[in-house]
């Protein structure tokens, strides 16, 4: 049995977990060698102004892929016969990327044209095109959409686009304890389709199995799977599917509703595996809502929340990034700083064997300077202002590019032939894989 089979496995029975959703299928993965437990599955920023701009995460100029960790079902972009990579590999023919995406197994990657590449896993339509030749979800292609497209983001069975006008496009799937959801109250949707029409977006996120809008307004809407609370609109007796009004409640866009009396309106949104996180323009709090059994959303209890709080551990900074794994939060601040919380197994806290799980944000001691963060499912990362990654965590599938299939307790610099003369400016953690933009020298 592989070792990421043996550790996925063992994972199911750790203690606390939330209710199981079943894994999806996908032809070249051996059967099993994904968690089907919220405790450890595969899988797996816009500004004050009002106005439709790029993901501020995005790169001023195109760059090049890198990828690393599993690729059995074509997540690395590397053709058919590449199954895993130790240590970052460059994807051939690509020197204009600006903005990338990982998902559970595939990854979304835009161009400098506003053209957007897809790779990876299409069981369930992520990748949004047509891979009926053989071995043609294994390599980047091109995804039809209206328009040129100024952000992307990536679940764990679906795609969305922003484009520049402020519509959206998603593909593929959402999941729940049930199985698929469907996009759409229609099913699956395998080729883009329009979310929330004749609302202008200004930014999008992607946790798992759900899709965050946030609109020109400053409002946040939500769709998608709600049993972890991660809508912040439904309560736990209607986050079922198999309430009377079924999916389409879940499944169709709608606002998040604030209990204060004064109008919020938010200027950025994040969205972690099972939660959600959104900056109130003016005051800055940042208010969250989904699974927090780990304490990785920042709340005292540790009890999903299914409505919207403040959680005050991030008072007192200016947050530039905020993403969740599975039970654990990276940020990053506006002085370069990273900061963590939730749970401490496999190293993920990067804080050292010794550590407890953090009950709130935590600052990493040995990182500075950085300029982008990254969680996957149970692995982070950081990017330096000088061009250095580092990773620690989970790395049972060589998702940690460290050359070793070991977990890693505290921050180590990833290094490999193919990141010589490159800078790497952004990194994306997937399940089991991670992807990487560098600009070269």
């Amino acid at each position: 049995m592989p070792r990421s089979v043996t550790r996925s496995f063992l994972c199911m029975h750790d203690g606390n977990e939330r209710l199981a959703v079943p894994p999806r299928k996908a032809r070249k993965r051996a059967a099993g060698s994904s968690s089907s437990n919220p405790s450890e599955p595969k899988q797996i920023k816009i500004n004050d102004a009002s106005a439709t701009k790029p993901d501020l995460r995005q790169s001023t100029k195109g760059g090049v892929l890198l990828t690393f960790g599993q690729g059995d079902v074509g997540q690395l972009g590397l053709g058919e016969d590449v199954m895993e990579k130790l240590r970052p590999a460059v994807i051939p023919g690509y020197h204009d990327i600006v903005a990338i995406a990982a998902g559970g197994m595939h990854n979304v990657c835009l161009r400098e044209t506003g053209e957007i590449l897809t790779f990876g896993c299409n069981d369930e339509g992520a990748l949004g095109r047509d891979t009926s030749a053989d071995g043609s979800e294994t390599k980047p292609d091109t995804v039809d959409l209206p328009g040129k497209v100024i952000q992307v983001t990536a679940g764990d069975s679906h795609s969305a686009a922003l484009l520049e006008d402020g519509r959206v496009y998603a593909w593929g799937s959402f999941r729940d304890s049930h199985g698929t959801m469907g996009l759409t109250s229609k099913g699956n949707e395998r080729i883009p389709i329009e979310m929330l029409p004749n609302i202008k977006v200004l930014k999008i996120a992607s946790g798992a199995d759900h899709l965050v809008l946030l609109s020109e307004e400053g409002q946040i809407y939500t769709c998608g799977c709600a049993e972890q609370g991660q809508l912040g609109r439904v309560s736990p007796r209607a986050a079922d599917r198999n309430t009377r009004r079924g999916m389409d409640p879940l499944l169709s866009p709608a606002l998040v509703q604030f209990n204060i009396k004064r109008k919020l309106k938010f200027s950025e949104i994040w969205a972690g595996t099972y939660c959600t996180f959104a900056k109130e323009q003016y005051t800055r709090d940042i208010y969250v809502f989904g699974l927090n059994n780990y304490y990785q959303i920042g709340l005292k209890n540790p009890v999903t929340q299914f409505r919207p709080q403040v959680a005050k551990t991030f008072s007192g900074r200016t947050w530039r990034h905020i993403s969740s794994g599975q039970h654990h939060t990276i940020a990053l601040d506006d002085s370069g700083q990273v900061f963590v919380m939730g749970r401490k197994e496999y190293g993920r806290l990067g804080l050292g064997p010794q550590c407890t799980d953090a009950i709130e944000l935590t600052i990493v001691p040995s990182l500075s300077s950085c300029v982008d963060v990254a969680a996957g499912s149970a692995q982070s990362f950081a990017v330096t202002n000088s061009g250095e990654l580092y990773a620690w965590g989970m790395g049972s599938s060589g998702q940690l590019g460290t050359g070793e299939e070991e977990d890693v307790e505290e921050p180590v610099l990833v290094k490999g032939k193919q990141l010589e003369g490159k800078k790497i400016v952004r990194v994306a953690g997937g399940g089991q894989h991670t992807i990487a933009l560098a600009m070269t020298s």
